[in-house]
């Protein structure tokens, strides 16, 4: 009998984020005293301004279908944001906007990409890049941006991985799962490797980019280097900066032509996205944005506490990331050890079972994201709850000989 899964589905992994957090979920339903720290979505509210527009868009009768990419007046709030706050000259038929930033890159993904065509995705990776390309036919070429040199990809690594086949780099900046960010000159020296393989196209997922730390100037490689901008699709959403995550709203600007073929994807699979979350898109990107920086405050402030506990704990290192609200967090002082019940931690995988087991802290290993022996701790709640979870994790770290 035939496999009912298709060979194109058998070549992906469920995402470990999402199974972390499930796994988290199903222990505290059964009475366990869990701490999740595994999912990427801010515990903020939606502000009131933006449920209040989409409150008022539903008693408008905005129910209806829209475009299948997005409403005019989200593309213009699209192309308004671009301007203001990178630089970034689009029009409207140069914006696609979908059910989400994943949305966004599984359309451009899937309208370029056949048999054999390459993605560079740098490592450690959002768990969902390499399993998108491959369900798009292509295939991941995963390149090592080592802790050494900031967890970020060097020229001369980006130089080595390219190809005749290469067609699209990914590049997330700030990063999930390390929070590490590009500097201007960083960007720059890429661009100075692509401008020589003008086959390679950069998709650049900027969906943390309102989530930067201290004095940090971010930049995104379209502004960069505007040479390539005729091959850069630029990503981002409401997701992260106006904790809208269920709310299903991503965008991007790109070449007319890509946002053609992505549109003709979109047409074919998801159609439009929900028109209430549409319009409240449109107040997120027109309206106040002042909140943004006081909660950027927060998160700084987790961070911190997050970074100076972790580093306190035995056999565990954990760099100073410049954004988003992750760290990431290396075990390598602790290989080799051995739990109370007689485990080994001879990897991360083990070291994550092992912790959710001892003291019910869920986070995500390392291996999920392409670069062992580290995990990953989302700081997207509340100091209180940070502080208790990193307790436990001293805790255990002290319990292994």
């Amino acid at each position: 009998m035939s496999s009912l899964q298709s060979s194109a589905l058998a070549r992906v992994k469920p995402s470990a984020t999402l199974a972390v957090t499930a796994q988290a979920r199903a222990l505290k339903a059964e009475g366990r005293d869990v701490i999740g720290l595994g999912a990427g979505e801010p515990d903020f509210d939606t502000p009131e301004n933006i449920k209040a527009a989409a409150i008022a868009a539903i008693q408008r009768g905005e129910t209806k279908y829209t475009d299948v990419d997005g409403l005019p007046e989200l593309k213009a709030a699209v192309v308004a944001k671009f301007a203001r706050e990178n630089g970034l000259t689009y029009t409207p038929a140069q914006i696609h906007v979908a059910p989400g930033g994943k949305a966004v890159l599984y359309n451009a993904l899937v309208a370029t990409l056949s048999p054999g065509d390459e993605v560079i995705v740098p490592a450690p990776y959002w768990v969902s890049y390499p399993d998108m390309v491959l369900l798009a036919g292509g295939e991941p070429v995963v390149v090592v941006g080592h802790e050494a040199d900031g967890f970020k990809l060097k020229p001369a690594a980006l130089e080595a991985a390219i190809t005749p086949r290469t067609k699209w780099l990914i590049l997330n900046s700030p990063s999930n799962p390390t929070g590490a960010a590009y500097t201007q000159g960083e960007l720059e020296a890429l661009a100075e490797v692509l401008r020589r393989h003008p086959q390679v196209w950069v998709m650049t997922d900027d969906m943390y980019e309102h989530l930067i730390y201290g004095d940090f100037d971010y930049t995104t490689i379209a502004q960069v280097a505007p040479d390539l901008y005729d091959r850069t699709l630029t990503i981002n959403g409401v997701s992260k900066a106006y904790a809208m995550t269920g709310w299903r709203i991503g965008y991007a600007g790109g070449p007319k032509p890509l946002i053609d073929l992505m549109r003709k994807v979109a047409g074919q699979t998801t159609s439009n996205p929900s028109s209430i979350s549409q319009w409240a898109a449109v107040e997120a990107l027109n309206g106040p944005q002042d909140f943004i920086a006081e909660r950027g405050k927060a998160f700084q402030a987790r961070r911190d506490l997050v970074v100076s506990m972790l580093n306190q704990a035995t056999g565990i290192r954990c760099p100073n990331p410049e954004g988003a609200f992750y760290v990431y967090s290396s075990i390598e002082g602790l290989i080799g050890k051995t739990t109370e019940g007689g485990v080994v931690i001879d990897g991360d995988e083990t070291f994550t079972t092992e912790l959710l087991n001892a003291e019910g802290v869920a986070v995500v290993q390392g291996t999920a994201f392409g670069l062992s022996p580290y995990f990953r701790i989302s700081y997207a709640t509340s100091e209180t709850v940070l502080e208790e979870a990193c307790g436990r994790i001293q805790r255990f770290c002290a319990s292994l000989k």
